[in-house]
């Protein structure tokens, strides 16, 4: 078995002074750094916890995860199986349960996604490697319920 690793840097940059003096002296602010990627992702949390809504929250970029992950094996499938796929888009959808005290868990994600491809007689078959994209993506692997997909595949 294969080991792969992965390091990024979180950098928190919310001290507006008085650290974490309370709950409301400090904002949520951060940055995700991967060191070889050009750009930083600016993040905070979730406008409903104090978060900056104009920045990627933790379950954003969970969702795009999912949602990439499974794009990049479907389209790797379709290649294997010759079905050229000329367009991909995924809207996402995901649903996190917060609990009593104050944690939280998603229980259901459902990736949209629309897809064009250039020959009218693989759409089944094209919608069918969605079953088997969601067995080889890594982090649908690594989550704890089922990940739904309605798939719309179109010929160009």
């Amino acid at each position: 078995m294969k080991q792969h690793n992965y390091q990024v840097k979180v950098e928190w940059t919310g001290n507006e002074g008085k650290g974490t003096l309370n709950y409301k002296s400090y904002n949520r602010n951060h940055t995700i750094i991967a060191e070889g990627k050009y750009d930083a992702i600016s993040g905070s949390s979730d406008p409903s916890f104090m978060g900056d809504k104009t920045r990627y929250n933790p379950e954003d970029l969970f969702l795009s995860s999912l949602s990439a992950c499974h794009m990049l094996w479907y389209l790797h499938l379709c290649s294997l199986h010759k079905i050229v796929v000329t367009e991909y888009l995924d809207h996402a959808t995901g649903v996190m349960e917060e609990m009593a005290n104050g944690s939280g868990r998603f229980t259901a994600v459902t990736l949209n996604p629309q897809v064009k491809i250039t020959d009218p007689s693989n759409i089944e078959k094209a919608n069918e490697l969605h079953e088997e994209a969601n067995k080889m993506c890594f982090i649908a692997n690594s989550c704890n319920f089922k990940i739904g997909h309605k798939p719309n595949t179109t010929v160009e």
